[in-house]
């Protein structure tokens, strides 16, 4: 397992005319390169009026890119992926994890029905970044526990 915040990967916005002039850029490549070395993600994402934050949709298209000799999409196809959201907001962030869901089904990775969506996150954790809601500690725990579970079956 590998803990990234997306935050230590700066990228310029992406658009192919910034690809076709400067080619992927080094935080791309390194962001692909992790990606493509695990069989699954647990995805913890904020939500920004009511989607995908910026951060999170542009690293996915970065990501996304082909590169020679390489398949495509190949550092989404064939993995597994659960997902978690904090908002301050009541609903926790579950809109945005509707289309953090579409996007990563529709680019070939299959996304566990299973998610966590914690609302007033401000309030919602404790020093040591656990939740201060037990319940909902243990569910996302078991979350990331279903995950590697279903890697391991996929992967023997």
């Amino acid at each position: 397992m590998t803990l990234i915040e997306l935050d230590d990967f700066p990228l310029p916005l992406f658009n192919e005319d910034e690809e076709a002039q400067h080619g992927l850029p080094p935080n791309g490549r390194r962001i692909k390169d992790l990606m493509l070395s695990h069989q699954g993600f647990l995805i913890s994402s904020p939500e920004y009026n009511s989607s995908i934050s910026g951060l999170l949709k542009n690293t996915i298209d970065w990501a996304s890119r082909p590169v020679p000799g390489e398949a495509p999409l190949a550092c989404f196809m064939n993995k597994v992926a659960v997902l978690m959201s904090a908002s301050p907001g009541a609903l926790g962030g579950l809109r945005g994890l509707v289309h953090v869901r579409a996007i990563f089904g529709n680019i070939g990775t299959l996304v566990l029905p299973g998610t966590i969506s914690i609302p007033k996150a401000m309030d919602a954790f404790d020093e040591d970044g656990s939740l201060r809601d037990k319940r909902q500690q243990a569910t996302a725990e078991r979350l990331g526990a279903d995950l590697a579970e279903v890697l391991r079956k996929l992967n023997p």
